[in-house]
């Protein structure tokens, strides 16, 4: 995506005011951005700054595609001060010009300044020249096809750290429309992402509260009652502490399912250690096995593994446990709680840590009576549905801008045909 002749494309979407003002352009970043400037590596603190303090960016400022001040570091030392330039300003594209193989060229929009924040030598400031939309460049950049793109400039013989040249950059062809037609995909787009952004907010919320109530709802080490109690159960008394073989069976019919040649996807599901990724959404298939067919291995478990009910045919392989329980809100009761605690302390080796079945049968369980259980099961599963239905909502929402930035931009295959 570097050169200098110029290409014409149009997108298979347009808006109807720019459906007869001609062909976008390939043109290179220099046209549209008039400087990248980068900032100073200074001696800072351990913490963000806060007030009125002076802080330095972190390079994490930008990893995720969105601008999150709160990564910085406090500057105290006057001399240090005096040296700091480069402070973030709005209507910019911050990018990281010096990062590990993954993170090298991620960039994110910064809408409106921070006086009082400065980057670092490995983070670029692009400001725009005039007519310029910096937020529709930013799309671009910050597309996966634009960040991978990026990426592809980094050099540098260093495993762990890579670097991008300015001139590289400045050369990097990307497709642009007019400074007008440019302004209003950038304002549909904006909107969406502020939806985004709100549903995120939101869903960042609902996580927040389900973390305190569960601090509320069970007991803190070392006492026997929750600061948090339904009124039905005030003067029911004090929990007891069970360790949790004594409450679940471990179910030792784990395996490895047969498999020869290449791994074909069949129709019984399979899981794994790496199913367990993400409380909200619960166990996941398998990444390479997906589904294993009959032939692919004998035994089959019939159970209800932590964190995620499953029914019917079920292959779990070793570098798993299963646990099942008679009740089901026991399950659901146990599930939260392990979810809401570290456990570290159970955990065995230094290179490859394990839970062995020892140690996960000897973690202490508070236990209320069979009736509470169930009363704190039901109301962390209302709210675990509400964060399900607002983690899909958001999804929702990605998905369907990722679908229009296909229909508003022109394809980068056709521009590489």
């Amino acid at each position: 995506m570097t050169g200098s002749t110029k290409r014409g494309l149009v997108p298979k979407l347009r808006f109807p005011a720019f459906r007869d003002v001609g062909e976008w352009e390939e043109v290179p970043l220099s046209e549209l951005v008039g400087s990248l400037d980068a900032g100073v590596s200074v001696n800072s603190g351990d913490r963000p700054a806060t007030g009125n303090e002076i802080g330095v960016l972190k390079t994490s400022a930008v990893t995720n595609g969105i601008f999150e001040p709160q990564e910085n570091k406090v500057v105290f030392d006057e001399v240090e001060i005096g040296r700091v330039k480069e402070s973030v300003q709005g209507d910019t594209i911050i990018i990281s010009r010096m990062n590990t193989p993954a993170l090298v060229g991620a960039n994110a929009y910064v809408k409106t300044s921070l006086e009082h924040l400065f980057l670092p030598d490995r983070l670029w400031a692009a400001k725009s020249k005039p007519g310029t939309s910096m937020r529709f460049v930013a799309l671009i950049l910050g597309s996966d096809k634009g960040r991978a793109a990026l990426s592809k400039l980094a050099k540098g013989s260093s495993g762990s750290m890579k670097n991008i040249t300015k001139p590289d950059v400045l050369a990097f062809l990307i497709m642009a429309p007019s400074p007008k037609e440019q302004q209003k995909i950038a304002s549909c787009l904006t909107t969406l992402d502020d939806l985004i952004t709100a549903q995120t907010q939101k869903l960042d919320t609902l996580k927040t509260h389900k973390k305190g109530l569960m601090q509320q709802l069970f007991p803190a080490e070392g006492e026997t009652l929750p600061k948090l109690r339904f009124p039905e159960f005030r003067d029911a008394g004090e929990w007891e502490e069970r360790n949790l073989g004594r409450v679940a069976v471990n179910l030792d019919n784990r395996r490895v399912p047969i498999t020869s040649g290449e791994r074909v996807a069949g129709e019984i599901p399979y899981y794994g250690a790496s199913g367990v990724v993400d409380y909200v959404k619960g166990f996941i298939f398998d990444e390479d096995l997906l589904c294993v067919s009959e032939d692919g291995a004998n035994l089959v478990a019939r159970t209800y593994p932590i964190a995620f009910p499953i029914s019917g045919k079920t292959w779990v392989n070793n570098h798993a446990h299963v646990l099942r329980f008679e009740n089901p809100c026991t399950q659901k009761f146990v599930d939260v709680y392990l979810n809401s605690i570290k456990l570290d302390d159970f955990i065995t080796g230094m290179a490859q840590p394990k839970l062995n079945k020892a140690m996960l049968d000897s973690i202490p369980i508070p236990w209320p009576t069979d009736p509470e259980q169930q009363r704190i099961a039901d109301c962390l599963t209302s709210l675990d549905d509400l964060i399900t239905a607002q983690t899909q909502k958001l999804a929702a929402l990605k998905t369907h801008k990722k679908g229009l930035m296909q229909q508003l931009f022109p394809s980068l295959k056709e521009v590489e045909a």
